[in-house]
């Protein structure tokens, strides 16, 4: 490989970063403290112009291409060993049209950007669970969060892209104009390009929204957990939530009797009037002796940045695994149960998602994502310190989830917690379906032949 530090021939606005500079290892850095890849250069882009540029010297160059948002993938494809590494981080800009209820968003912008631009009109659109997460990274693969009861995933609600494409074309991409491109970017990752520019719709929500969020000892046993079930049964259009799975730590935040123990939270977020929300949960909160209870009504962003502590940027080392459950039976809750009371590490968690309503009203061939019959989600989201326990952790976390593959849709997995992405074209054949899978590969072929961005869940192009 030749000398990037004496290469000249990228000339962007941002700055060009290569081992050595100043900077450079603080741009390579990532959420998750267990990657530690080294690119061969890295171009902090300001505008598509910069990436259209820093692709164009990759094509020259035969240099594969990461795509760093938020940096928040937990399989850390945000960087790259040996190529280029395009960051977004600087591009942040949000920008909302109150009367069309329409925001636009840049490719770099976290989710926190987004709620503080849209809620300052009383608008949001669905997001993630922790505001410094990339809206890219989420959104590209599907994008679970609080609101997809009544307004579905995230790619349910764009409305346009602007990508550029591995030849280095910026592209404009919707239903109207490059429907193919579009219809792939809804779930199929960063397999097609660099999305400098996302319009979402957004709709009017708060600034108050009621959370719900009484947390239970795990030795409540079961009981609980199928009122929880069953509650949600008539619900999902109007409530968002997961059942999570946890360790207490010491914090004045419970009482010292439960410092040590396991426990599980009945999160949830009701999209609509918070004082209505707040009567329709409030049986949640009466299920058992509580271990404390964090509900109440209050400001939506404040909702969105809740969970932000349980997860700060490269201080904990990350492997998460999920599944599409097919149902959520008795056996099956008791048998989550017993996984996790055997959780290796205090700072781990795991969580059952509800899914129906908004979410499920897509057809399959409608985007790349798929289908969306699942009626749950189980994921397996290990967190913990230290190299030396990398292989504990991971071992505990591949086992749990292949002793639940019999009860999984399909074998099908949520691709932003993918582990590693070890099952190869099988898991991304089984989460997209056949047909799915087939156009994403003939689209790839389209737009990026050469594979150039396969830092990703990688699509490989049709033959």
């Amino acid at each position: 490989m030749e000398n990037l530090e004496q290469e000249n021939s990228l000339q962007i606005t941002g700055n060009v970063l290569v081992p050595g500079n100043d900077g450079y290892d603080q741009a390579r850095s990532v959420w998750n403290a267990m990657i530690d890849r080294k690119p061969a250069l890295i171009a902090q882009c300001k505008n598509s112009q910069d990436v259209a540029a820093t692709l164009a010297f990759a094509g020259r160059h035969d240099y594969p291409v990461s795509i760093r948002g938020g940096g928040h993938n937990v399989a850390g494809h945000a960087v790259c060993d040996d190529g280029v590494m395009i960051d977004l981080s600087g591009m942040r800009g949000v920008s909302v049209d109150a009367e069309k209820r329409t925001a636009r968003v840049a490719g770099g912008a976290t989710w926190r950007d987004v709620d503080a631009a849209s809620q300052a009109h009383g608008l949001a659109t669905p997001g993630g669970l922790i505001s410094d997460t990339g809206v890219a990274g989420l959104t590209l693969s599907g994008g679970i969060g609080w609101l997809r009861s009544r307004h579905g995933l995230c790619i349910d609600n764009m409305l346009s892209v602007e990508i550029v494409t591995a030849d280095g074309q910026v592209r404009r991409a919707s239903e109207q104009e490059n429907a193919d491109l579009f219809w792939a970017v809804r779930g199929g990752g960063g397999n097609f390009g660099v999305i400098t520019e996302f319009e979402f719709q957004l709709y009017p929500l708060g600034p108050e929204v009621m959370f719900c969020a009484p947390i239970y000892a795990l030795d409540c046993g079961a009981e609980p957990i199928r009122f929880w079930r069953d509650f949600l049964a008539d619900k999902s259009d109007r409530i968002g939530s997961l059942l999570e799975f946890s360790t207490v730590a010491e914090s004045e935040d419970f009482p010292p009797e439960y410092w040590g123990k396991q426990v599980y939270t009945m999160a949830a977020v009701y999209a609509g009037d918070a004082e209505e929300g707040e009567r329709v949960m409030q049986p949640l909160r009466e299920l058992a002796p509580l271990a404390t209870d964090f509900s109440g009504r209050m400001d939506y962003r404040e909702v969105q940045q809740l969970f932000d502590t349980l997860m700060p940027a490269g201080q904990f080392r990350c492997y998460w695994k999920s599944l599409y459950l097919s149902s959520l039976t008795d056996a099956v809750i008791d048998e989550i149960l017993e996984g996790v009371s055997s959780v290796p590490s205090p700072n781990s968690l795991s969580s059952i998602w509800n899914f129906g309503g908004a979410t499920a009203q897509v057809a399959a061939d409608a985007t790349a994502f798929g289908d969306r019959s699942m009626p749950w989600m189980f994921s397996i989201d290990s967190v913990w310190e230290g190299a030396e326990n990398d292989a504990t952790n991971i071992d505990w976390t591949r086992d749990l989830w292949g002793r639940m593959q019999r009860h999984s849709h399909g074998g099908r997995m949520y691709l932003n917690f993918p582990g590693q992405g070890e099952e190869g074209d099988k898991l991304l054949q089984d989460t997209f379906g056949s047909d799915n899978f087939r156009k994403l590969r003939e689209i790839k072929a389209k737009y990026d032949p050469d594979n150039r961005f396969r830092f990703n869940q990688n699509i490989r192009p049709a033959a």
